[in-house]
């Protein structure tokens, strides 16, 4: 059995944004690291993450299978912050054992099977190793080439070997698994969501996690005049999105009977926009109880009565905190594909009872008077009320 030229496994990762901090970099790295290991803590395998010059190395235990790091790097994926996840194999600092897994490497491909075309692409960090860049791609290239009749393409290669001089090793790869990008979920401070049953509140969440916000869910349910279901759909949502920022939290309030105290005040076509401030002014009552610094709603400009301009301003007029709105340029086509590709899209059209089905007017209002909302907020003593909803709330934890 012939011995194999590459070394031990490991997954090399590449920073996006994070670059760009000049001196704040080193506090956003921190905290990516920090993510990358409470991230890895589900996985079950003992690593060593190591900061490098803009690559971050996840290095295995000695043993470690190709499965366990393919484990690794699945895992990873999914921390934001990250562009580009390789699984890489670490080999020594010597040309001839760089030659060896580069053929290696390149020769168990898929692409080497077909005679696709390939290409070598080298960067040296460390300016000691005593090949340059070019020089080290001729050399793989060539071998390569000889080794197993693979036409060269620079422009556009079917198969890319990469190689990376580091300070004490290089790392040797091909292909890899996109990232989320963005910047560390926790490098932005955190907000809490409004969290309904549907589709655009989700994704709201996941783009506000990519900038670095670690959020807190509330979700508003109809009981006692509906089921538990949307309470379900909710801490299912929760679920599938807690693996980008982990420890998660679900707060949910009962408003069946504040909403029945909106529709019986007499101001139907105004239900709708009244709710949506209740529920924003109990939202920020929670917020101040659990440090959130922001709100965060789905709300894109247009997309039902509810989200007109004039109606999004009285909305804001409701708190002090800034509500992000981070759909508010998307149409539904958009947020529908960015939910199907994080994977909320199948949960959240399952069937279940909103609780904003209760208030649905035959005409709703485009153009709410902030006046007019104020005059039913001071009938049903808003103020108090949100303060008692926010009492009324349970915390449901993954």
């Amino acid at each position: 059995m012939t011995m194999s030229a590459l070394g031990e496994p490991c997954v090399l990762l590449k920073l996006g944004e994070i670059v760009l901090k000049g001196k704040n970099r080193e506090l956003f790295e921190r905290r990516l690291i920090a993510n990358i290991k409470d991230a890895l803590q589900t996985v079950g395998v003992q690593v060593d993450v190591r900061k490098r010059h803009g690559v971050i190395a996840i290095f295995l235990p000695e043993g470690a299978s190709p499965e366990q790091a393919e484990a690794v790097a699945q895992r990873v994926a999914d921390v934001p912050g990250l562009v580009w996840i390789h699984r890489a194999w670490r080999v020594a600092k010597d040309p001839d054992a760089v030659l060896k897994a580069g053929l290696e490497l390149a020769g168990e491909s898929e692409e080497a099977k077909r005679g696709a075309p390939f290409a070598v692409r080298s960067r040296r960090r460390d300016k000691r190793f005593p090949l340059r860049s070019n020089e080290l791609d001729r050399l793989v290239g060539g071998a390569i080439n000889d080794e197993y009749g693979l036409p060269v393409d620079l422009k556009n290669p079917a198969l890319t070997v990469h190689i990376e001089v580091d300070r004490d090793e290089v790392f040797v790869f091909t292909g890899g698994i996109p990232g989320q990008g963005g910047l560390p979920v926790g490098s932005s401070g955190r907000a809490l969501v409004l969290m309904s049953g549907g589709i655009d509140s989700p994704v709201a969440a996941y783009r506000m996690m990519r900038r670095g916000l670690h959020v807190d869910f509330l979700h508003f349910s109809g009981i006692p005049f509906t089921t538990s279901e949307s309470i379900y759909k909710a801490y299912a949502l929760v679920r599938k999105l807690d693996r980008f920022q982990g420890r998660s939290r679900l707060w949910v309030v009962p408003f069946g009977k504040a909403q029945q105290s909106i529709r019986t005040s007499g101001q139907d076509r105004l239900a709708v926009i009244a709710q949506r401030r209740l529920m924003l002014k109990t939202a920020e009552e929670v917020a101040h109880r659990i440090r959130a610094a922001a709100l965060i709603t789905g709300d894109a400009l247009g997309q039902v009565s509810s989200q007109t301009l004039a109606n999004i301003t009285a909305q804001d007029n409701a708190v002090e905190l800034p509500i992000l709105r981070p759909l508010v340029g998307w149409d539904k086509t958009e947020i529908m594909a960015e939910a199907r590709r994080i994977g909320t899209l199948e949960i959240s059209e399952l069937p279940d009872e909103d609780c904003c089905s209760l208030l649905a007017p035959k005409r709703a209002e485009t153009r709410a008077k902030i006046e007019d909302l104020k005059q039913i907020e001071k009938r049903l003593d808003a103020e108090e009320l949100c303060v008692q909803l926010a009492d009324s709330i349970q915390e449901y934890t993954l």
